[in-house]
């Protein structure tokens, strides 16, 4: 199998993930790519207890993870490419080859504006994400398996008539 899910959720490992997306794709293990968790072992516990134990959980700074991701393609369960903004995303898509990515949570905070019921993002995000597809890869916003995936240009004029 393969990375079937490259996605961006500023939650990182959470129920969603796991099960929402986990079960439906069989997936054995996330690759989670942050460089503040990977540095904390503290923290690399906390998300391990996030997931059962048939899950393998690694974590990598997006430096280290770029030159795995072949490796990672070639793994022989479906695994999860998971990264918590869109700056860690952009550079797995430059250096990692990563074709596909999921906008599946980024949650409001000050000074982001509502694009979909999961996804608000500064003017600054929004230009992130433009970057990302005009680098080669496919944005869709998704949250949940079974819901639509909304392709980035659609979800970013929802959220320009929705003031």
């Amino acid at each position: 199998m393969t990375l079937v899910l490259n996605r961006i959720d500023d939650r990182l490992i959470h129920g969603q993930v796991v099960v929402g997306w986990g079960q439906p794709l069989d997936v054995r293990f996330i690759v989670l790519v942050d460089d503040a968790v990977a540095a904390s072992d503290w923290e690399k516990e906390l998300y391990r207890m996030g997931v059962p134990p048939e899950m393998e959980v690694r974590f990598h700074s997006a430096a280290e993870a770029a030159p795995l991701l072949d490796v990672y393609r070639t793994e022989s369960h479906p695994g999860i490419l998971l990264t918590g903004d869109i700056a860690t995303m952009r550079e797995l898509v430059l250096h990692g080859g990563v074709r596909e990515v999921n906008v599946g949570g980024i949650h409001h905070r000050a000074g982001r504006r509502q694009y979909l019921r999961y996804v608000f993002l500064t003017a600054d995000e929004q230009r992130a994400l433009r970057e990302v597809a005009a680098l080669g890869a496919l944005v869709t916003a998704q949250d949940v398996p079974a819901a639509r995936a909304v392709p980035l240009e659609e979800m970013l004029a929802s959220g320009e008539v929705a003031s």
